[in-house]
């Protein structure tokens, strides 16, 4: 799919927006590398924005149903031997498309997209060898689905009850679901559901990265929220 990317994100590929977000995407990092193991597979990686932080893997597979966001990251990538970019359709041939699988599987912003997340759990847990885990990093609480969430193309928010009812209906067994962000969950809600905001505005991100960001870390190191912007849930997949 030549403008998957563009679909999902509402970003065309030269879009820097990204980089502009270094301290959500180091906020990100510190959540899920606890639970990342010796080999990683990125499901729906886009523009490797994320895994530029990731060091120290076996083997790194950074995946995209969007030829030309793989092959932006094939270039990024270029000098770290251990980091593969591979186009991935979780619809096709699991095997053929990506090798051997891996200890850990991470979707970030991709579930949503997928009408039947059940069974797209269960294609991310093929890839994934028993005993490993799947991690997913969701857009939280329906009460925050709003016009850039219709735009992208959400099929919808999830809350820790359904993201863990999700891995259940998958075979998977959930250990640990919470909500993150609520500080983004409060400003998202006053400039996208509220404020009917249907796309992402550069200045906005960079207040709230360089604002908002560092508070929310500082807090939800010593706290878990009881509700947020994203939900992040982690599972295992069974022996």
């Amino acid at each position: 799919m030549s403008d998957a990317f563009t679909k999902a994100t509402g970003r065309g590929l030269e879009d820097d927006a990204g980089t502009s977000q270094r301290r959500y995407k180091a906020f990100q990092l510190e959540l899920v590398r606890p639970y990342v193991g010796e080999s990683l597979l990125e499901v729906g990686a886009g523009l490797g924005e994320f895994a530029a932080q990731v060091t120290g893997l076996e083997r790194h597979v950074v995946t995209d149903v969007d030829a030309g966001a793989v092959a932006a990251m094939a270039t990024r990538f270029a000098d770290r031997p251990t980091v593969e970019a591979r186009v991935l359709d979780l619809a096709g041939d699991l095997e053929e498309q990506v090798g051997e699988p891996v200890a850990t599987v991470l979707a970030i912003n991709v579930l949503e997209h997928i009408e039947d997340d059940a069974e797209a759990l269960r294609r991310m847990a093929a890839l994934t060898r028993p005993g490993g885990r799947v991690v997913i990093w969701v857009p939280g609480y329906p009460q925050l689905y709003g016009e850039f969430d219709r735009a992208v193309g959400h099929v919808r928010r999830y809350t820790p009850a359904t993201l863990r009812d999700a891995f259940e209906r998958a075979g998977l067994r959930p250990l640990e679901v919470k909500p993150v962000n609520l500080l983004g969950g409060v400003a998202w809600w006053l400039t996208v559901r509220r404020g009917g905001v249907g796309k992402q505005k550069p200045g906005l991100v960079r207040i709230y990265d360089r604002f908002v960001v560092p508070t929310t870390r500082f807090v939800e190191r010593r706290v878990t929220p009881p509700f947020g912007q994203s939900v992040l849930g982690v599972a295992s997949v069974p022996d």
